[in-house]
């Protein structure tokens, strides 16, 4: 079973700048990751953008939606910024059915050092292989319906609506 994953950036792939105390876009660190956690899943990836999820606007869905129909795998894995992530996911939903897609991403940068997003990884890559098609945001080892999860910003994680 191939998986398509595409990425669109969010705090998964920041980086640091030190000199300016910054946090910027490079390339992704999914091939590393994947690499590191040595995955021997059969994935093909595809960046479709570098962009915090906050800066991430209809159009900007709408590509990922097109390339979510356009793909030949029913199995696809999406990293995306934790802000709006439940909003892309809705998005999603909309629009496509006979897919299942999960949508990933991180609290803390995976270039820091003490991320999330390894493991948000890997967990997402085992649910996008089990869940019945539909829309789902996993984090943290858990998998949620895109209608029944939000993010709370008060204790930094996902939690059932």
């Amino acid at each position: 079973m191939k998986i398509r994953v595409f990425v669109t950036g969010g705090t998964f792939d920041k980086e640091y700048n030190e000199l300016k105390g910054t946090l910027f876009f490079k390339d992704s660190h999914l091939q590393e990751m994947l690499r590191l956690g040595r995955c021997r899943l059969e994935v093909d990836i595809r960046t479709l953008m570098m962009i915090d999820s906050l800066d991430m606007t209809e159009a900007d869905r709408m590509i990922v939606a097109d390339n979510c129909r356009a793909a030949t795998e029913d199995r696809i894995l999406i990293t995306h910024g934790t802000d709006t992530m439940v909003e892309t996911a809705a998005f999603l939903a909309g629009r496509l059915s006979g897919k299942t897609i999960v949508l990933t991403g991180a609290m803390i940068p995976y270039k820091f050092g003490s991320s999330d997003g390894l493991f948000n990884l890997g967990s997402s890559l085992a649910f996008v292989q089990v869940l019945p098609p539909g829309v789902y945001i996993s984090m943290n080892g858990k998998s949620f319906p895109w209608d029944r999860v939000r993010k709370d910003k008060r204790i930094g994680e996902f939690v059932e609506v």
